[in-house]
């Protein structure tokens, strides 16, 4: 994705050595650490001379740091990315390549629509890759000390790419050290990397089928349940038990039937035997969608809750569902007011991670705690009211 959030999606299947998370001090002595370690595991001159030529990019500090973007509502992100010219490749795409996304679902139980929103949202179907010099801006992020434990570990297998030439040295990608048509980490890269096209290589740039098939691969290894629902657009009552609401508490769907939740068209849910979360990503009056296990994934992929759901929901569009009703949820907060909420929160002793405006999971949860002390219904939605409250 262009308008990468930053905040990286359970990147590390496995705990980095602590000395992978050293960061800071002299440039050229801490590449020196880097390419000791780099050696140990195996890489060779060709990797270590791509190493030695890396170098700090100030433009890769200041997209860490610059993520106003997330800051959108779920329908103001979402009205620009699902976008009518992604979803008519979109559609186009799965016609084309219906054998490849075929053998994708019957390998990995990943459906094609959910590999095609992401090959969507990330690079437009492969068409802007990014412009970053990826090994800079992983040395970049990996010496600079906000969250070198993040980019360390990608940075040994981003030059064991390198060395073995399934990398150039000079590859480009996005900011954070992605690489290739759905912005995969080098640590996927080499432990989820499928030959799709059969010519004995992983070319996640250029192959089509070896993107499909290495992101189905990935999509699994986060957890997806074969052949399962992932979101589910509902239509909630006006009055319900609000604190029960929220993604992470799933609850069978004869529950939320029983509260009076429907489908969009008022006609009862249709009970299929899996567990459900309610998300009001805009509050109670705003857009409502069942959340299943298989959504937990999305934010494996990108821990931003918007861009989860965006994702999520261009992948319902792709397999056939009808727009979402955005309804008409209540005004929320500008930056500068989330800036005071947050700020509000923590004074309370709620952790919200960092005060930067952004409504993430964290200040999510501290809302929701304020609204029950409060008497408020509890949909984790920052409004005037709750903030003058406070």
């Amino acid at each position: 994705m262009r308008l990468r959030s930053g905040i990286l999606a359970a990147l590390l299947l496995t705990a980095a050595p602590a000395v992978a998370q050293e960061c800071g001090g002299d440039f050229e002595a801490w590449k020196q650490g880097v390419a000791a370690e780099a050696k140990a595991a195996g890489v060779g001159a060709v990797g270590l001379d791509a190493l030695e030529d890396a170098t700090i990019d100030p433009k890769v500090l200041a997209r860490d740091r610059a993520q106003g973007v997330f800051s959108q509502t779920f329908t103001e992100f979402s009205g620009r990315m699902i976008s009518a010219y992604r979803l008519k490749q979109g559609a186009a795409n799965l016609k084309k390549y219906a054998d490849v996304f075929a053998r994708a679902d019957q390998q990995f139980g990943v459906q094609p629509a959910v590999i095609a929103a992401f090959w969507a949202l990330e690079t437009d179907f492969g068409a802007v890759q990014g412009d970053f010099h990826t090994l800079s801006a992983l040395v970049t992020l990996s010496h600079d000390c906000r969250r070198p434990q993040l980019f360390r570990p990608q940075l040994v297998p981003l030059l064991e790419l390198i060395d073995r030439g399934v990398l150039p040295a000079d590859v480009k990608g996005a900011w954070a050290g992605e690489i290739g048509q759905t912005q995969i980490l080098p640590t996927d890269y080499l432990a989820k990397g499928v030959d799709g096209d059969g010519d004995g290589k992983v070319d996640l740039r250029n192959s089509v089928p070896d993107v499909i098939m290495t992101t189905a691969n990935k999509i699994l290894s986060r957890g997806w349940k074969r052949d399962q629902p992932w979101i589910e657009e509902v239509r909630v009552p006006d009055n319900m038990p609000w604190d029960q609401t929220g993604r992470t508490n799933k609850l069978p769907l004869s529950q939320w039937t029983a509260w009076g939740v429907t489908r969009p068209d008022g006609s009862p849910l249709g009970d299929n035997g899996l567990k459900a979360g309610l998300a009001l990503p805009q509050g109670r009056k705003g857009p409502a969608f069942l959340t299943y296990e298989n959504f937990d994934v999305y934010l494996e992929w990108n821990q931003s809750f918007t861009y989860a759901l965006t994702a999520a929901t261009l992948a319902t569009r792709l397999a056939g569902a009808p727009p979402f009703d955005p309804r008409s949820p209540e005004p929320g907060l500008n930056a500068d007011q989330m800036k005071a909420l947050q700020t509000k929160l923590e004074a309370r002793d709620h952790d919200v991670g960092t005060v930067d405006g952004i409504l993430g999971t964290n200040t999510r949860e501290a809302i929701r705690k304020e609204q029950t002390r409060l008497g408020l219904p509890v949909d984790g939605w920052p409004t005037a009211e709750l903030l003058g409250k406070l």
